[in-house]
């Protein structure tokens, strides 16, 4: 690693999980060791208050490739809605802020590597967008561990499979390391908001930055109610040894609990992955711990390339950025409204975004089209819809309308014309075409 010109920091927080590893400890959470989550703030029910918005920063994590959808470059260049990226969208959020409250709130990505020079080249489009700070910082990498015996994969094939990301619980080491942390606080920023960039839901707001800078919180997570589809999303708990809240996500969870994990009653909220952060907060424990946050350890068991199976078996070392709830002395949650939590993991959740199911509302908000309280479920069929080329050629003249749609299953080779409705709940089998003007309803087969 410092042979690769990774910072200190970032190694003494590998080195410290690979020294849990070697031990034994295989980050699980059982559930007999945490308690359901039950009451917490209603943030619709904050009232308007005076933020501190001069004091606030966005900060998008952006470093994912999209290589689950067949991409090879920044997820968030993908085209999202009316023409836009999700950066693009993202910027025109930031900008609407500044112009509706006088406030500066920079816009700040975590890239990786790959994801960097395409994404700041978009955002250096946008006359005013640049602030006091520079657009992004980068995450670290970190060596794949062979199962067998803990040591680095070697990989001559391809040297860049012998690395992987650390989890998106890098962004506070990296915050240190790349010198971002120290500057934002000499610009007299204090509180960042934090959200994943494919999450267009996550914006600013500003009734929760007041109630946590007059509450005095260190770091406050954002947590909606689960629901069926939601059961593999990491949820919140607490800690019966300690009393405070923790994050568990599926890969922390014993076999053995993954009932009690996916019952959505018992576990009712889930992490939406937008948090707030107190910087002064952040500087103070990061210098207690010598740049080690020590979040609970997450073992990804993966192969060498991804891609294929019969490469030996690694294990991958991360933390959810989540997981700081239970770090931060007086953390809290926040319940928000569904709203919020807009992502975009597989195709079928980019052709409900990409259709009139959604729209582009003022302050290039993403928002419900009237009369819908939830998004249409559509799943389409990973054989012929996983990869974004694929699923590009299954709806070469766009999205269908969903607006009056409740589901949509698509299985098997379908293409899909132009000016299609989708109306109720539609399932379409393949191979066919559907032709342009069609109207599907429940009927449809």
């Amino acid at each position: 690693m410092r042979r690769a010109g990774v910072p200190d920091a970032a190694i003494a927080t590998f080195g410290h999980y690979y020294e849990e590893l070697a031990s034994g400890a295989s980050g699980l959470i059982p559930e007999d060791a945490i308690e359901p989550v039950r009451e917490l703030t209603d943030a619709e029910a904050l009232p308007d208050a005076d933020a501190p918005l001069d004091e606030a920063v966005v900060i998008k994590l952006n470093g994912g490739l999209g290589t689950s959808m067949g991409m090879d470059r920044a997820k968030s260049l993908l085209e999202v809605k009316d023409g836009m990226a999700f950066l693009d969208v993202i910027a025109r959020q930031v900008l609407a802020l500044r112009e509706s409250s006088g406030a500066r709130v920079p816009l700040v990505l975590m890239n990786s590597f790959y994801t960097r020079d395409d994404s700041v080249a978009l955002l250096e489009r946008y006359d005013g967008l640049a602030s006091d700070v520079p657009f992004d910082f980068v995450q670290h990498k970190e060596p794949k561990l062979l199962v067998e015996d803990l040591t680095p994969v070697g990989w001559p094939a391809d040297p860049s499979l012998e690395w992987c990301p650390p989890g998106h619980g890098d962004i506070y080491p990296a915050l240190l390391t790349s010198g971002m942390l120290a500057l934002l606080l000499e610009r007299g920023y204090r509180y960042a908001f934090m959200s994943n960039s494919d999450n267009l839901g996550a914006v600013l707001d500003p009734r929760m930055l007041a109630w946590i800078a007059a509450e005095g919180l260190p770091y406050v997570a954002e947590v909606t109610e689960r629901t069926d589809a939601d059961k593999k999303g990491g949820h919140l708990g607490v800690l019966e040894e300690t009393g405070g809240l923790i994050l568990r996500e599926t890969a922390q969870t014993p076999d053995e609990d993954m009932d009690a994990f996916t019952d959505v009653e018992r576990h009712p909220y889930f992490h939406v992955n937008n948090l707030w952060v107190d910087l002064h907060a952040l500087d103070r424990l990061l210098r207690e711990r010598d740049g080690v946050m020590g979040l609970p350890m997450i073992v990804n068991e993966k192969t060498v390339d991804p891609t294929d199976s019969s490469t030996p078996a690694v294990y991958q070392l991360e933390t959810a950025m989540g997981a700081a709830i239970g770090v931060f002395d007086g953390a809290q949650a926040i319940r928000v409204p569904r709203s919020r939590f807009v992502p975009v993991k597989t195709t079928s959740d980019l052709l409900v975004l990409r259709s009139d199911a959604y729209v582009l509302a003022d302050g290039a908000r993403i928002e419900l089209a009237d009369g819908r309280d939830a998004p249409p479920l559509v799943e389409l069929d990973d054989e012929h819809f996983k990869l974004l080329a694929d699923f590009d050629a299954h709806f070469p003249a766009g999205p269908p309308s969903l607006v009056e749609a409740e589901r949509l299953a698509v299985k098997g080779d379908v293409t899909f014309g132009r000016d299609v409705a989708v109306r109720g709940s539609v399932r379409v089998e393949g191979p066919r075409r559907i032709e342009d003007g069609a109207e599907l309803d429940g009927h449809t087969r």
